[in-house]
């Protein structure tokens, strides 16, 4: 895949705290229910932690009870998906699509409209509270 930001390793490494890098660039989880955003329900922005991009609006946010931040949908053209096989399971794993960073995980059993549950590490996005 093509990126619009690529760094070597050494440079993320140098850019993103430990547990982000873990996260963003190795694919690693949070644990449940510890994540920073998880009851954030402020309006703002999410964006990626690694570039900046934005990704998820807090109007797409929702509490699914998973443990993790999660949403209904994303900012179109935001996220690349692709198939996750990892620890004996079929899921589709999200990126970034400006910079590839790991987010999380769509599922398609949300209970919105859209009928998706973007499931997302906290260490992946930050937010951003909208000025009143």
């Amino acid at each position: 895949m093509n990126f619009d930001v690529i760094k070597t390793e050494d440079e993320w490494k140098a850019e993103l705290s430990p547990e982000r890098f873990e996260v963003l660039r190795r694919a690693a989880t949070e644990r449940p229910f510890t994540g920073s955003l998880l009851h954030v329900d402020d309006e703002g922005a999410f964006t990626c932690g690694g570039c900046g991009q934005l990704l998820f609006t807090s109007g797409q946010k929702f509490d699914s009870g998973c443990g993790w931040p999660s949403f209904d949908a994303c900012v179109p053209a935001s996220i690349i998906e692709r198939e996750d096989n990892s620890l004996f399971q079929r899921r589709v794993e999200i990126l970034c699509s400006k910079c590839g960073g790991h987010l999380g995980h769509v599922f398609p059993d949300g209970p919105t409209p859209t009928g998706l549950r973007y499931c997302v590490n906290s260490l992946a996005i930050d937010f951003a509270k909208e000025a009143n």
